[in-house]
């Protein structure tokens, strides 16, 4: 009789721990199938605002709060744009004093926790940039989808796709840049964002089901007199350009893509943002099995996934190895592997989907370059 017990202690003991393996790598994977749209991911640190002055603001020292460029900085209930670190400016070996370009909304008070986030612009192309627009929702496969047109006068739209965490806000940064050089923008919102329908299983699924939203704006482009579209993505808004490039009934309509900080593997940003948030490496694995269960994601090896090194059209890459979320060296990969349609352009010390911030001047004429025999 001991020895049944004994036995049966052991067996619960180890259904249990298996029980709370699979609880705890399914926690794991919310890091990324869960990421709501414009908070910060969680390889970003929060950063303590320490005082500011005329055009000047001090943080808590740290590699992100030294990152060279321009950002958007979030914290609860502000936002503001920082410039570059203004150099022997700090009154502290624990602080860095960056330029202040405005406060957004908000107040910045000292003790706040704030966030570098690749945003400058809030609001709407009007409010924030000044730029004539229209609302627009298209009838996407769940229900419509928010976009904002910006009129251009050339026949090539770009149609602007963010990624994880972040909004269509995003696409505001260049959308200045775009609209000087007469291209109409198309800037979306898919399903899980703000005003667009919730995903069937309220998951992020890495752009395998995204992307088919993206489709919707390349029909309507199409059908509302585009001659042919670029698809500029962000994360797994590149992801989805690139699904849209493969899979789209009108590939052959899109004339180019532009590639911020591509999710090339589903699986290594999963284990990333799961890292970031103390998940213990053993668990990294049962994070991603997790993932898998629940969206139905192929896994890498699976011979029915789709093929992404398949690329047909002229492709520019913007990314970098400070890239905690997608790894570089898969584009660099990509790119080596395609010479003749994939350009990659290196950019340093910046995060995740930020490379314009890093540098905008050379990200824009890189882009101006590329975009040019696409007129």
């Amino acid at each position: 009789m001991r020895t049944v017990r004994a036995t049966a202690a052991a067996v619960s003991a180890v259904i249990g721990a298996g029980a709370a393996a699979v609880a705890a790598g399914r926690l794991a994977s919310d890091a990324a199938l869960k990421a709501p749209p414009g908070r910060p991911l969680p390889t970003e640190p929060r950063l303590t605002v320490h005082g500011t002055a005329a055009g000047q603001i001090s943080l808590t020292r740290d590699l992100a709060a030294l990152r060279p460029g321009r950002y958007g900085l979030a914290g609860d209930g502000s936002h503001a744009v920082v410039g570059p670190v203004l150099a022997g400016a700090s009154p502290s070996a624990d602080t860095v004093v960056r330029r202040l370009e405005r406060v957004t909304h908000g107040t910045l008070e000292p003790g706040d926790r704030a966030w570098l986030v690749p945003n400058l612009y809030v609001g709407d192309p009007g409010s924030a940039l000044g730029l004539e627009y229209t609302d627009l929702a298209l009838l996407g496969e769940l229900g419509p989808l928010p976009a904002w047109f910006v009129p251009g006068a050339r026949g090539t739209w770009v149609i602007a796709v963010h990624g994880l965490a972040a909004t269509r806000e995003h696409a505001m940064n260049i959308m200045e840049f775009l609209h000087g050089h007469r291209f109409p923008v198309l800037a979306l919102a898919y399903r899980g964002d703000q005003g667009a329908p919730r995903p069937p299983d309220g998951l992020h699924h890495f752009g395998e089901t995204e992307w088919r939203d993206l489709d919707t704006a390349i029909h309507h482009a199409v059908d509302s007199g585009a001659r042919q579209v670029v698809l500029l993505g962000w994360s797994t808004g590149a992801t989805m350009a690139l699904r849209a490039a493969a899979r789209s009934a009108l590939r052959e309509r899109i004339a180019g893509l532009v590639l911020d900080s591509p999710v090339l593997s589903w699986e290594a940003t999963l284990r990333a943002l799961a890292a970031a948030r103390r998940t213990p490496g053993p668990l990294l694995p049962l994070a991603v099995r997790a993932a898998q269960g629940r969206t139905g994601l192929y896994g890498e090896r699976d011979p029915d996934a789709v093929r992404l090194d398949r690329i047909a059209v002229p492709t520019h890459i913007f990314h970098g190895p400070g890239d905690q979320v997608a790894p570089w060296e898969l584009s660099r990969r990509l790119a080596d592997a395609h010479p003749n349609t994939v350009t990659l352009h290196p950019v340093t010390d910046a995060p995740h989907a930020a490379m314009w911030n890093a540098d905008p001047d050379a990200y824009e004429e890189a882009l101006r370059r590329f975009l040019t025999p696409l007129m």
